[in-house]
């Protein structure tokens, strides 16, 4: 049986989704109807900083007024709202000769997801797993939650951090998207801050098929055949200390 409860909340989602026929309508929800494009813009500019700005102003407000309509938020907290974002840059039609702003969109996603990702502590000990024998159960990396990798035909990570910190600059990130160079992308946290950087393509494969749920010994062995020259002790030392990789554990049998 539906209650009164169930029946409002009901009306409350249709009211915010901008649904003819709602009969929730109190004024302080006509304020918020009044004012939900700002909120959008806003909302979506505060988690897709870079997208906003390629995109520009004039064009992103009411492309935001437009996601809100077809994706509108299905709970009270904005921070979680957007997720749909870069399939639905993939999808408009007058983005057709933009195809690297759906990417773009998707490691900020994971930026703004990472931020808010639980902490995890450094555990040291269990690093011990990974001088086992082989007839252990197998090992493989704990890597910081919200850790994320992506294969990207445009370079996604140059765009971003040019946006952001300057580096590289603007020119040198517009001459690499000009020459059509893809990039793997990486976003962890390091302390309280995301982070994104390039990764090689055997770095890329370490990582993707440990979080797929290969072992270490399965992943590095795809990882060397992609890069003769990657030095595994070099990189875990690197992710340990810049907080990517968290631990060891043994893998379900």
């Amino acid at each position: 049986m539906t209650t009164d409860l169930q029946l409002e909340q009901s009306h409350l989602l249709q009211a915010l989704a901008g649904q003819t026929g709602s009969t929730y309508n109190p004024r302080g929800l006509q304020i918020y109807q009044a004012n939900r494009a700002v909120l959008a813009e806003r909302t979506l500019t505060s988690t897709y900083p870079v997208t906003a700005q390629l995109i520009g102003v004039e064009s992103f407000e009411p492309l935001a007024r437009h996601f809100w309509q077809q994706h509108p938020p299905q709970r009270g907290d904005m921070g979680q709202w957007g997720a749909q974002l870069p399939e639905f840059l993939a999808a408009l039609p007058q983005l057709v000769g933009e195809p690297f702003l759906s990417d773009v969109a998707r490691v900020e996603w994971a930026l703004h997801r990472a931020a808010s990702a639980p902490d995890a502590a450094l555990d040291a000990a269990s690093f011990a797993l990974l001088a086992l024998a082989e007839a252990a159960p197998p090992v493989s990396l704990r890597f910081s939650p919200g850790a994320m990798t992506l294969a990207s035909a445009y370079p996604v990570v140059s765009i971003i951090n040019a946006h952001l910190h300057s580096q590289p600059t603007l020119d040198d990130a517009a001459r690499l998207l000009r020459l059509g160079q893809g990039e793997n992308a990486l976003v962890w946290r390091q302390g309280f801050k995301p982070r994104t950087r390039t990764l090689s393509a055997a770095e890329h494969q370490l990582i993707a098929a440990m979080q797929d749920g290969l072992s270490l010994d399965a992943a590095l062995e795809q990882a060397i055949s992609l890069g003769s020259a990657f030095d595994f002790n070099t990189w875990l030392s690197q992710s340990v200390q810049t907080g990517l990789v968290t631990g060891a554990t043994h893998l379900p049998c």
